[in-house]
Formats: C-alpha cells, structure tokens, sequence
C-alpha cells in the first residue's frame, strides 16, 4: 500500500535466521527488479538504509546483517508489523555467456543469489565461489545448493571448505576452467582482488559495491566514488568501470561527509 513519497508499506510475514548475526525478513507483497538492485528500507521512527533484494517477484524478502540501530530493531519485529519500502533501485547485473563464475564473500550471496538461480534457469553452466570467515557464516549455501551450480566453499579459518579466500579459490578456477564472466559482491577489498584476477586472465566481470548511502537516488553524495554515485551508476559496474576508479579499496565516505581509509 502507498504511503507517501514512492514509499510502499509492507507488513512482515516471517524473520527467518541465516547465520548467527545474519537475518532474512520476507514480506507481504512482491517487489519485480534484476539480481543486484536494492531499495531502502524504512523502519519507522528509527532509521531508512539500503539492502540487496534476495527474493524479488512475489513474497519479496530481503537480507541483512545487525549493524545499527534501524537493523537491530528490524531485527525484533514480528509478523504483522509494517515497514517501508522505495525502490527498486540502481542497476542491477546483467546475465552474459554460458560459463559463468560467481563470488560471493561475506553477505554478498544476499545480492547474488537471485543472480544465481536466474543463470542456472537459463541454461548456463555456474561455478560459485562462496566465502565466510567461518562455517556458521556461510550465507545462503542451501539454497545455492538446490540451484543446481557447482558450489566451492571457502572460510577464513578452514572451519568449512578451503581455508583462505574467495580470491584463492576464483584463481583456480579462473587457472582450470573456461568462463565468459565473473560475477562478484562483497568486501570492497576482495572485489580489488577479483578485478586484478579479470585482467589478467581476460575473464570480464561484473561486482556491486557497497558504500554509505542516505538517499538512494544520486542526491545526498554520501555514495559517490570518483565521481559516480553507486545508487545509481550501480551498485553494480563492469570492470571496464571499476578499472577507473581510484577510490576502489582504498577510501570511503563516512556518515559525517568525510573520506576514511577502508579497513
């Protein structure tokens, strides 16, 4: 139901726990938008923030981890209760070839599992490269399971999988097999690891970044990277793109307005 101001009201129908600090909510109503959009979530009279759509079409849902406040108290409302919706916005991935590579690091699944299930419905033959830093947080992996890709795990401390990085594991697969495009999202610094990887193999790539972001339509600057904003020029960009951008992995912006070193 409109709420005012492109808002649409939704009331929870389940909070389904993922991992120990990961939360998927779903909704009452469906939300239509490519693998990679997001829309902005409002949790009134606390706080509005953008998440990746995990379940677009009909009983839309969307996951997210508890970092704040808005999503802390997210985190404790029941079926019933209403929240608010905008969008979908930004642009979204783009499914490419028949031998496809995904990454996924962190809660970067969220926003690449739909990405999955599209690619392997159309025919394509997909290796995923899902990372955490220990098993309990490996995000999502059932249901890329039951997708039908080729599921490689990896875990920081080899609770689960290879121990060491998605970028490890995507540099044997990129050294044995043959893919049209890697796909990506997560940690801005794996996503710098991934975009040395696409040059020097040829493999060209697609990742969303994540960046501070208030208004989600290209006004408020708080996402903006070397001039682009990512609310609207992505949240996901081509290599040739993220080749150009001399921020990538290096500086953000803070809440405050100000450039921060990335950790």
């Amino acid at each position: 139901m409109p709420i005012g101001s492109g808002i649409r009201a939704f009331a929870i129908t389940e909070q389904v726990d993922e991992t120990p600090t990961i939360r998927t909510v779903r909704l009452d109503g469906s939300m239509h938008a490519q693998p990679g959009q997001f829309v902005m979530v409002w949790v009134p009279g606390k706080d509005e923030f953008p998440m990746s759509i995990s379940y677009p079409g009909e009983r839309f849902g969307i996951t997210y981890k508890v970092v704040g406040e808005g999503t802390r108290h997210l985190s404790i409302m029941k079926p019933g209760e209403r929240i608010g919706i905008r969008g979908p916005y930004g642009k979204g991935y783009s499914i490419e070839g028949r031998n496809i590579l995904i990454v996924a690091g962190g809660t970067g699944m969220a926003a690449l599992a739909p990405m999955v299930e599209q690619a392997v419905a159309s025919g394509a033959s997909v290796d995923v490269v899902l990372g955490a830093r220990t098993q309990s947080e490996l995000l999502l992996r059932k249901r890329c399971e039951r997708s039908g890709a080729t599921l490689h795990i990896t875990t920081d401390d080899g609770s689960d999988g290879s121990k060491g990085f998605t970028t490890d594991k995507a540099r044997v697969l990129l050294e044995v097999g043959v893919y049209d495009m890697m796909y990506a999202c997560g940690p801005e610094r794996m996503i710098v690891g991934l975009l040395q990887l696409s040059r020097t193999t040829g493999v060209p790539m697609q990742a969303s970044l994540e960046r501070y972001m208030k208004c989600g339509i290209g006004i408020c600057d708080s996402c903006a990277i070397d001039g682009k904003h990512v609310c609207v020029d992505g949240p996901v960009f081509s290599h040739e793109v993220l080749s150009k951008l001399s921020e990538l992995g290096r500086t953000r912006m803070s809440p405050s307005g100000g450039r921060i070193p990335i950790d």
